[in-house]
């Protein structure tokens, strides 16, 4: 696991929140809006094995650009189970809209992702942790629903000395799971977000250039027309 200190010392009036960081547009929207609620973010991203390790190159600069207290990068081998087109090689990217559940879904990826940050939340004293999913304009994957986050944080105020001894609920926040793609990148403009630092594309290449074919190519470019801003995504 790597650390990167980015923003120095806490702020005593600051509360501690762990933000789920992909690299993505939606997880460096989630970075800024947790931030811009006052908490002091600490910010966690995974290589899971998946194939656009790009993404993390850009979390990194995302989490530096927005000022996330630290950033944590776990390695978890999800490639060792196989199952999606992200974490399989010999699995296709889909490059045309398909209906059900895609190829790109990684079976319990949110699941594991936000028990790692629940963890993590328990030893930083945070009620918080922020998560960047959206229901309305994307793919189709069952753990990016509202009913999932509800269930998980029920499941969070259940199972934790935090939650058992303590005062205070643990809270899944989903800032921006019922906005339109080209809502999220509104928000994101306002909050100072500078989404050319971002990579979305499933098979961007090692310097980030996105394919503009896969599913989340499409989205992130409907967004930023529907929204009006000019993309600043380089296309291979």
């Amino acid at each position: 696991m790597s650390v990167t200190q980015v923003a120095g010392s806490k702020s005593a009036a600051r509360t501690p929140a762990v933000v789920l960081l992909s690299g993505g547009l939606d997880s460096a929207t989630c970075l800024a809006v947790a931030r811009a609620a006052g908490h002091d973010c600490h910010a966690l991203s995974f290589a899971y094995g998946q194939r656009h390790e790009a993404e993390l190159a850009a979390a990194r600069r995302v989490a530096t650009a927005l000022g996330a207290v630290q950033h944590r990068v776990m390695t978890i081998d999800l490639a060792a189970f196989g199952g999606s087109a992200l974490t399989d090689a010999a699995i296709a990217v889909p490059e045309a809209p398909s209906t059900g559940i895609p190829v790109t879904y990684v079976p319990a990826r949110n699941t594991i992702f936000l028990a790692m940050a629940l963890a993590w939340s328990e030893v930083l004293g945070a009620h918080d942790i922020y998560i960047g999913v959206n229901a309305v304009d994307y793919s189709g994957y069952p753990d990016c629903r509202p009913a999932f986050i509800a269930a998980f944080e029920q499941v969070a105020n259940l199972a934790t000395r935090a939650a058992v001894e303590g005062s205070e609920r643990l809270r899944i926040r989903a800032p921006l799971l019922e906005l339109s793609k080209a809502g999220i990148i509104r928000r994101g403009v306002d909050l100072g977000v500078d989404y050319a630092l971002t990579v979305s594309c499933y098979q961007a290449d090692a310097r980030g250039r996105a394919c503009g074919r896969c599913d989340s190519c499409r989205l992130r470019r409907e967004g930023f027309i529907a929204a009006g801003i000019p993309d600043p995504t380089p296309y291979r």
